[in-house]
């Protein structure tokens, strides 16, 4: 069986460092690619720039709030994307606002989390992530 293909696209190191550690603590074989911003994102999807030959994610886990381009407008982009918007984008965010719920979700993310702040909490939570996603949803072909 294959590694899981997953992108973070996350700013926050520690972020992304607990995500990673969490992921090597479940049962779902996996490799994770890092974007620290919404440009770098968009160029690793669309394999241009530095990333020629990057894998296509199996899911992404989108942060919101990111410099030079922000989630919102990445998880449109990918949403309206003929070749990208089957990959499932899941918003996994420190905003509780209504607002970013209710366009993430008008823009297509297939599901909103907010990021517990507690790391035992946190990894309950990629973890259920992990389950749910490779587990119990088939997800499209490559």
């Amino acid at each position: 069986m294959r590694p899981i293909e997953i992108l973070i696209v996350e700013d926050n190191p520690v972020d992304v460092l607990m995500t990673r550690e969490a992921l090597k603590s479940g049962r779902i074989l996996n490799q994770l690619s890092v974007a620290e911003d919404g440009e770098q994102a968009m160029d690793f999807l669309l394999r241009s720039g530095q990333y020629t030959e990057a894998p296509r994610p199996d899911i992404i886990l989108l942060d919101l709030n990111l410099p030079k381009k922000d989630g919102r407008e990445i998880l449109a982009e990918i949403k309206n994307h003929p070749d990208l918007r089957s990959i499932p984008v899941v918003v996994l965010t420190t905003s509780q606002a209504e607002e970013d719920v209710l366009r993430s979700y008008d823009c297509g993310a297939n599901c909103f989390i907010v990021k517990p702040v507690d790391l035992e909490q946190f990894t309950s939570t990629i973890l259920s992530l992990e389950d749910f996603w490779f587990s119990i949803v088939k997800l499209p072909e490559k």
